[in-house]
C-alpha cells in the first residue's frame, strides 16, 4: 500500500513553528507536503491528499485577508472530496467558519488560556479519532476567538469549564476540529512560552506559573496518532 500523503498547512508567519507538527506527522509514517498558507502557498490539486492538517494562527477566521478565503475555499472543496482533516485552534476556527458558516467564531469578553482539564463526551468514545483520549484530560489552551457549539452539524466530543466545544466533528465526516494546543509537548513548552512570552503577558496570563503547570499531554495528543491511523486506515463513521 502506497505511504498516505498528508497535506499540512502552515497558517503562521513563520513557515517552521516550534511545535514541528509536521515533523511529528511525517515520524507517525505519512508523506507530508508543506504548504505556507500564511505566504498564501497552496496546492493546485487536492486530489492527490488523503489527508489534510491545518495549524495555527495569530490571525482570525473572520478577518478579510486573501489567504483566509483561500482557505476556506479550500476546505469547502476537501469536504466535498471527502478529505480528512484535522483543524488545531485557529484551524478548529476556519474549518467551522468554512462548513458551518462564519457567524460559528466569535471573539471571547478574556483569553482562556492555561492547561485545563477537557470534559470528554460519552460519545467521543466511539469517535475513531478521539475515542483515546480519557475523561479530565489535560489541554494547554490559548485562545480568544471560540467556535460556538450550538450549529447542528457540529457533534461535540470535548469542552471545558470555560469553552464548550474543545473538541468537535462536523457531521458523521471524518473533519475534527480541536481548539486546544495539544501540538505543544512538555519539551517544546518551555521555548514555545518564551518566544510568545509578551503576548501570553498581554492575554491575561502568568507564564512563569504556565510554564510551573506544565505537563506531557500524553492523552490529548492520542488525537495526532490515531489521526495519522486514520488516514491509512479509513473507516466510516456511525455516529
Amino acid at each position: 500500500m502506497p505511504t498516505p500523503t498528508l497535506l499540512y498547512l502552515i497558517n503562521g508567519p513563520t513557515r517552521q513553528p516550534i511545535s514541528q507538527l509536521d515533523d511529528r506527522f511525517a515520524a507517525f509514517g505519512l508523506s507530508v507536503e508543506r504548504y505556507w498558507a500564511y505566504n498564501n502557498e497552496f496546492p493546485a490539486d487536492l486530489t492527490r491528499y488523503q489527508g489534510i492538517v491545518l495549524a495555527g494562527s495569530p490571525h482570525g477566521a473572520y478577518e478579510d485577508i486573501p489567504w483566509i478565503h483561500r482557505e476556506h475555499q479550500l476546505i469547502q472543496e476537501a469536504a466535498a472530496l471527502g478529505i480528512p482533516m484535522l483543524g488545531i485552534c485557529f484551524g478548529s476556527q476556519i474549518l467551522a467558519s468554512a462548513l458551518c458558516g462564519r457567524d460559528q467564531v466569535f471573539r471571547r469578553s478574556t483569553c482562556d488560556i492555561g492547561y485545563v482539564p477537557m470534559q470528554v463526551a460519552a460519545l467521543a468514545h466511539a469517535d475513531p479519532v478521539v475515542g483515546g483520549m480519557p475523561d479530565a484530560s489535560p489541554m494547554f489552551v490559548w485562545h480568544n476567538d471560540e467556535v460556538r457549539a450550538s450549529h447542528p452539524d457540529m457533534v461535540i466530543l470535548a469542552a471545558s469549564a470555560d469553552c464548550p466545544n474543545q473538541v468537535w466533528r462536523w457531521r458523521n465526516q471524518p473533519i475534527w476540529g480541536v481548539q486546544g494546543h495539544l501540538e505543544i509537548s512538555l519539551v517544546h513548552a518551555p521555548a514555545w512560552f518564551a518566544d510568545c512570552r509578551d503576548v501570553m503577558i498581554s492575554d491575561g496570563a502568568d507564564v512563569d506559573a504556565l510554564l510551573a503547570s506544565a505537563v506531557e499531554q500524553t492523552a490529548a495528543q492520542t488525537i495526532l496518532q490515531r489521526f495519522a491511523d486514520y488516514i491509512a486506515h479509513p473507516t466510516p463513521i456511525n455516529q
